[in-house]
């Protein structure tokens, strides 16, 4: 899959550049997305606020990139933000229309990924994520500081549908296509063992489990692209087939794409089902499967996706 940039940037590389500022490489803007699962915003914000890279600005996942949750559970537990609500929270954060954005959090980089994904998605060119977080970058000796900062507004314009984006007819309609789709969450989650986020346990119908943190080294980083490759086998995936992602809320399946991306394995850009497990158990009449996955479907192309939102 041609990239005109890669999305991940590792520690030094990333001192190296804003090292480096000048007219002809403008700093990075960095953004903290301090996010962890069942963790308060309040608390992602002391974490920040405790350290982070000189310069960065915080970036609230709850509030930022995702809209509120509705009553009926309708849209998942991270419903797809609008335009209107990521733009406002990037400009605050200090994201421009001419500088580079680096999004990192504390060291597995879901929050980021998230981040990348979204700002991605509205069309904002270049965004990256540094790669194993604020824990590369202190393990590579650089250094932090405490408290917040006052970043200037940035101007960046944000403009929809620049990647794929699946509701759940969407990703119903691209299994029954031909197009893989694979499961983010832990493993026993996909095999609707020891549930305990959402009501219903299990996955859907067709999916294979593709664990986003089996994706990860000890130290946080993603593996490199052979071992990735091979997880992807044992998943029963193949890289040409047209691949969709979800997993519990629309984190951990923009961790996944961001793994897949940065390692060059897809021959397309994958699809995201934003809404992923929450929203499709928020309607009883949606199929769900348990136990491990049943051997994968090879059609050529899937098809009914284009343009669903």
């Amino acid at each position: 899959m041609p990239r005109s940039h890669h999305p991940l940037v590792s520690a030094g590389d990333l001192a190296a550049e804003l090292s480096a500022d000048g007219p002809a490489t403008p700093r990075p803007v960095l953004v903290d997305v301090r996010w962890s699962l069942g963790t308060a915003p309040e608390d992602n914000r002391a974490a920040y606020l405790a350290g982070h890279l000189p310069g960065a600005s915080f970036l609230d996942l709850d509030g930022g990139l995702s809209d509120p949750v509705a009553p009926d559970r309708r849209g998942g537990r991270h419903p797809m933000p609008s335009l209107e609500r990521v733009q406002a929270a990037l400009r605050a954060a200090g994201v421009c229309r001419d500088r580079p954005v680096v999004f990192y959090d504390a060291r597995i980089s879901a929050g980021a990924a998230r981040a990348w994904w979204v700002a991605s998605y509205y069309g904002v060119a270049g965004a990256r994520v540094l790669d194993g977080g604020l824990s590369a970058w202190q393990d590579a000796g650089l250094p932090v500081e405490t408290g917040s900062v006052d970043v200037p507004e940035g101007d960046v314009v944000l403009t929809a549908g620049r990647r794929p984006l699946l509701d759940a007819d969407g990703l119903a309609a691209w299994l029954e296509g031909g197009g893989q789709v694979l499961d983010a969450r832990p493993a026993n989650r996909f095999r609707g063992e020891d549930e305990t986020i959402d009501p219903v346990a299990g996955h859907v119908p067709g999916a294979r489990s593709f664990p986003s943190l089996a994706l990860l080294a000890e130290d946080g980083t993603f593996l490199p692209a052979d071992a990735i490759e091979a997880l992807l086998t044992d998943a029963g995936a193949d890289p040409a087939t047209p691949t969709a992602l979800y997993c519990g809320s629309g984190v951990t399946a923009a961790h996944a794409a961001l793994a897949l991306e940065a390692a060059g394995l897809l021959e397309q850009t994958p699809a995201l089902y934003v809404g992923s497990w929450s929203d499709w158990v928020s309607d009883p009449t949606r199929p769900v499967a348990t136990g491990p996955a049943q051997r994968p479907r090879r059609p050529a192309s899937p098809s009914g996706y284009a343009g669903r939102t």
